[in-house]
């Protein structure tokens, strides 16, 4: 029997990619995002009734039972890529309440929206989900400690579901990419530093503006990766996808547990004992 997939952010980038495989592989894909014109496409170059376009801002307040009615309309759901979300980079200090509130309402929130409305139809076929983060879901860079933040509340939000669907046999997936050529870029809100961020915030994004082409990787790698470990028996809570991710990702984790091992027993003299 052919799988049913629910996509978010299905008309580009990863998404996009992952949408297209999932149909070339027989699936009827639930194709969500903002622009009908590329889920027309999407749905105009597949076989007819294989893609169910569904053109929706998941921070609607109606988007939970606009994607609950599509689920029950396609009789079920195997799969949810839960993939839709941006960018935002600038210092800490200067990203306003308005634009701070936007990117977790898009990033963490809608998340949240698309898992309520899929879980259910996922329990009763003991799906998958993929969860799409960042390298900087796992830890932080100057300029993206917002964005970073959003990635890291979905991780540990992910981390909790898999706990608590174990029983169920639904299977939660968090995708880390790296550094990828996708629209990611051209969507990308930044705030530009003011003088006193200029030294951190300012150098990272001018270093990052002059990374060559060939650091940014082929982002077929990571649709590839998503298709793979959903096949997967036992597949991993976390997967980071791309050279780079694991670089930083691992070179993170080493730095945090050296830390971790230093200061163990601090305080060394009890609070009480001090002269």
């Amino acid at each position: 029997m052919p799988s049913t997939w629910l996509i978010t952010g299905a008309t580009s980038g990863f998404g996009r990619l992952v949408a297209e495989r999932a149909l070339a592989g027989g699936a009827h894909v639930i194709a969500v995002g903002r622009r009908g014109d590329r889920l027309a496409e999407l749905a105009d170059g597949a076989p007819q009734g294989q893609v169910t376009p569904l053109a929706l801002d998941i921070t609607a307040p109606d988007a939970q039972e606009v994607l609950a009615e599509a689920v029950r309309s396609a009789g079920g759901l195997d799969v949810l890529v839960n993939n839709a979300g941006y960018g935002l980079f600038g210092s800490v200090e200067q990203i306003d309440a308005d634009t701070a509130r936007a990117v977790f309402d898009t990033n963490v929130l809608a998340n949240l929206t698309v898992l309520r409305a899929a879980l259910p139809a996922l329990r009763a076929a003991r799906g998958r989900i993929l969860q799409t983060s960042s390298l900087i879901g796992q830890f932080a860079w100057p300029s993206s400690g917002l964005y970073s933040a959003s990635k890291g509340a979905v991780e540990l939000i992910s981390e909790a579901l898999a706990h608590e669907l174990a029983p169920t046999g639904v299977k939660v997936t968090i995708i880390e990419p790296g550094t990828y050529a996708t629209e990611f870029s051209t969507s990308l809100h930044v705030v530009a530093p003011n003088d006193v961020y200029l030294p951190t915030v300012g150098q990272f994004l001018t270093d990052f503006a002059a990374l060559p082409p060939q650091a940014f990787g082929d982002p077929e790698t990571v649709a590839d990766a998503i298709m793979a470990v959903t096949e997967l028996d036992e597949p991993p809570l976390r997967l980071a996808v791309g050279a780079d991710a694991v670089e930083h990702i691992r070179a993170s984790l080493r730095s945090r547990l050296a830390e971790l091992d230093r200061w163990e027993s601090f305080p060394r003299v009890p609070v009480g004992e001090r002269a």
